[in-house]
This record gives C-alpha cells, sequence and structure tokens, in this order.
C-alpha cells in the first residue's frame, strides 16, 4: 500500500508537471492616475497647477469593471480567433455539437473571462491582469490585444465622440452673434450721438443737485429781499424826506432905514409947512399923521425878526430809497434766475429720464454684447481644449496608462521541477499516512501477542504465511 500510494502520488505529480509545464502566464499592470488637466487658454500665464488629488478605490474599480465588460472581451475573442479554439476543443463537440458563430464566440468570452485574472494592487492605483494560456504566444496576443481595446474603450467612454465639432459650430454661431450685436450697440451710440449715456446722466444728475441747491439759495434770496423791501419800505414812511442843513436869524434893517427916512422926510416936510402955516392946517396935520404912522410903522419893525433856512434831501432817507431800488432790482433778477432755473430743472429732468432709456438700451445691447462675447470666449476655449485632447487621444494620452506592458511568457507558468519535488513530498506524507490508516483500520490478528492482548487467551502453537 505505502508503493503504491507513492507512485500514484509521483505518476499524479508528474502528469501535472506536464499539464503545468504547458500553461504559460502573461501579466500586464495598468496604472490609473487622475484625468489629465487640459491646460487653461487664457491670456494671463499659465500657473503651474497643485498637486492632484489621489486616485479613489471606486476610480480604480471602475477601470476593472471597465476590463471586465463583455463587449470589450468579445472584441479580444474576435482579434485572437478564440472562438476557432472552442469549435476545436474536444469536450464542446462532445457535449454540445455543432452550434453557430455567435454561440461559440459567447463561450470564448466567457471562458475569456473565467481565465482572466484582473484584482487591484493592494494600497496601490494600479491594476493586475493575468492569463493563461497553453500557448505563449496566444496569453501575451490576448493580453496585448486586450490593452489595446482597453484604451480605445477607455477614451471613448472618457471623452464623447464629435465635441470638438460642436463646439465649433457653437463657437462659430456665437462669433457671429458677437458681431450682430456688436453692430447693433455701434449702430445706437452713432443714432443717439450718446457715445457713453450713464455718464452723461451721472454729470447731468450733479448739474440737477448743484441747480436745486442754486434755486433753494435764489428763493431764499427772494424771500430775504420781499422782507427787505417791505421793511425798507416801512423805514421810508417814517423818514423825513427833507433835513435842514443852514438857518440864518436876522432883523428888519433895511425897512426900519426905509421907515427912518421916510420919517425924516416927513419931519423935514413938517417943518417946512409949519413955517408957512399954521398947526392947524389940513396939509400940516396930514403930514402929522404921517409921521405917527411911520413912527409906530418904525416901532413895530423894530419888533420883527427875519430866520433864513436852507434845507437839503435827507440822506437817510436817500439811503433807504436807494437801498429798495436796489433790492427790487436784485428781486427781479433773482426772480428771473429762479424762474431759469427752474426751466433748466425741469428740462434737465426730461433729459434725464431720456438719457436712462437710452442708457438701459445700450445696456442692454452691451449686455448682449458681453453675453455673446462670454459664450464665444467659452466655445472657443473649449473648442482648443477638445482640438488639444483629440491631438494627444491620438497619442494615447490618457489618465491610465499601461504601467508595466505584457511580455511574451517563455518560461513556463509553474517550474515543473518544484511540482515533482512538492509530488515527492506530498507522495511520502501521502503513503505513510495510507500505511497507519490502513494498519488502524485492519481488523485482523498477525501475532500471537495481538491474539493474547486481544482475546486474553494463551496461544498454544502459531504457523506463519508462507508464500507459495
Amino acid at each position: 500500500m505505502v508503493l503504491l500510494t507513492f507512485c500514484g502520488v509521483i505518476l499524479g505529480s508528474a502528469v501535472g508537471a506536464f499539464f503545468v509545464s504547458a500553461q504559460h502566464q502573461a501579466s500586464m499592470e495598468i496604472l490609473v492616475h487622475q484625468e489629465r488637466l487640459e491646460p487653461l487658454l487664457t491670456p494671463e500665464s499659465t500657473q503651474s497647477a497643485g498637486s492632484a488629488t489621489p486616485v479613489t478605490d471606486s476610480q480604480v474599480n471602475s477601470e476593472v469593471e471597465l476590463l471586465k465588460s463583455p463587449d470589450l472581451l468579445e472584441q479580444v475573442v474576435l482579434a485572437n480567433n478564440l472562438q476557432d479554439v472552442e469549435r476545436r476543443a474536444f469536450p464542446s463537440r462532445l457535449i454540445y455539437g455543432n452550434k453557430s458563430d455567435a454561440w461559440y464566440v459567447a463561450r470564448a468570452v466567457d471562458h475569456l473571462s473565467s481565465k482572466l485574472n484582473i484584482k487591484m494592487v493592494t494600497k496601490t492605483s494600479m491594476i493586475q491582469v493575468t492569463y493563461n494560456a497553453l500557448s505563449p504566444q496566444r496569453a501575451y496576443n490576448v493580453l496585448h490585444t486586450l490593452a489595446d481595446k482597453y484604451l480605445e474603450k477607455h477614451l471613448a467612454v472618457h471623452r464623447p465622440q464629435g465635441s470638438y465639432v460642436f463646439f465649433t459650430s457653437q463657437a462659430e454661431k456665437y462669433g457671429q452673434a458677437l458681431q450682430q450685436s456688436e453692430a447693433r450697440l455701434a449702430e445706437f451710440s452713432k443714432k443717439s450721438g450718446d457715445a457713453a449715456p450713464d455718464l452723461e446722466k451721472a454729470a447731468m444728475a450733479q448739474q440737477v443737485v448743484n441747480s436745486v441747491a442754486a434755486l433753494h439759495e435764489t428763493q431764499q434770496k427772494i424771500a430775504a429781499e420781499k422782507q427787505r423791501i417791505d421793511h425798507q419800505e416801512a423805514r421810508l414812511g417814517t423818514t423825513p424826506n427833507r433835513s435842514l442843513t443852514q438857518q440864518v436869524t436876522d432883523s428888519a434893517q433895511s425897512l426900519l432905514q426905509k421907515l427912518q427916512g421916510d420919517l425924516l422926510t416927513a419931519e423935514i416936510k413938517k417943518t417946512e409947512l409949519t413955517t408957512k402955516y399954521d398947526p392947524s392946517y389940513p396939509l400940516v396935520q396930514e403930514v402929522d399923521q404921517e409921521i405917527a404912522q411911520t413912527q409906530a410903522a418904525i416901532t413895530s419893525a423894530e419888533k420883527l425878526q427875519y430866520v433864513n433856512q436852507t434845507t437839503d434831501r435827507d440822506p437817510g432817507y436817500e439811503l433807504i430809497r436807494e437801498d429798495i431800488i436796489r433790492t427790487r432790482a436784485d428781486l427781479a433778477a433773482h426772480q428771473a434766475l429762479a424762474s431759469a432755473l427752474e426751466n433748466s430743472i425741469r428740462g434737465l429732468q426730461t433729459q434725464m429720464v431720456e438719457l436712462d432709456q437710452r442708457a438701459l438700451q445700450q445696456a442692454d445691447l452691451a449686455r448682449d454684447v458681453k453675453t455673446n462675447e462670454a459664450s464665444y470666449l467659452l466655445y472657443v476655449s473649449k473648442r482648443e481644449q477638445e482640438r488639444t485632447s483629440d491631438a494627444l487621444d491620438e497619442k494615447r494620452i490618457a489618465n491610465v496608462a499601461i504601467a508595466v506592458p505584457p511580455v511574451l511568457p517563455i518560461l513556463p507558468w509553474i517550474s515543473p521541477v518544484l511540482v515533482m519535488a512538492i509530488g515527492v513530498v506530498l507522495a511520502a506524507f501521502a503513503s505513510t499516512a495510507a500505511a497507519f490508516v490502513a494498519e488502524y483500520l485492519n481488523p485482523s490478528l498477525r501475532t500471537p501477542a495481538e491474539v493474547l492482548e486481544v482475546l486474553r487467551i494463551p496461544v498454544l502453537a502459531s504457523v506463519p504465511r508462507q508464500t507459495a
């Protein structure tokens, strides 16, 4: 039993070593990193980007699932004619008979999926892919084709086709819209004659503020001047229009002199009459009466005094009158100024309303220009980015890379010497274990000592077994 067990295990090891020596394993490793950063197309200098964020397990697992996708495996099967291998396989012909090409392709895809060992390398962002085949060339070709098809599928999944054409058409569309909006803005400025209504409105608003302030100041002056005129007119009514400038007091000297001369003449006449006539004579009496009247007139004249006064216009009265005239002139000027300011304010406010409407229209046109310009620049930059991405995609520059490409496996997957060495150790262990198990399970008694020990009866005689 020991020999049979030992030889059987050795024979099985030899068969296993034969099949193992026929298996060749090809492997490759795929590095997953962050999405490639598109260059920023700006007029400013491009600053160096910071450190990239680490790759997450979900991203790596997504790439693993992409490698296991049936459509990708089907492309690999068709590229390497693995369906023909399935068609020539004896078990398939024996069990299933002849099937269609699609069935063999599906079976080859299923076998390829089971033979591909795709796993994420621990604590890294790399994916290890291994494939075993009897032919080393087939193992290499399968992994090489899988790498090419995988990169193509990765680029197709992460970058939809036709984006460059779309961004180009959108850039042309918004370029034409930008030109049209700029033409409308220029035409509006030309027709309205206002290059900057907002600035004009701001300047006009400041002018309105100044005019309103001037109007209030003028109205205050008008009120003050009216009150001043009323006050001055009241003072003018109580102020005399003329004032005494010179006063000379004099007696009636000339009258006295004349009366005294008349008196002297009358006395001389009386003297002449008295020498000729009697005092009762009528001429003499008449002269006496004249002398008495003259003396009475002299007496009255001596009591009289003449006052000569000189008057002129009063200075205060004239100042008040001149101030009233000047104030009335200023009042008329300020009233005219207030009326002009009111008309000017109304005109400025009307112009401001018109400027505000034109400013709104110009703002709408300018906003259209800015919107179209922003969209145009956006789509131009996106178009350039897509053009750059397409150029990079042609060189297979993506966020995955074949870090360790597959190589042709010359040596077998496992060394047959190692398999035979393991087989010898297993054969020795198995044969020894089989002997102990057989000994333990065998119920027969082989020696007199066993008979005495088990049955507890004496052994009278023992005959050894002899071979014929």
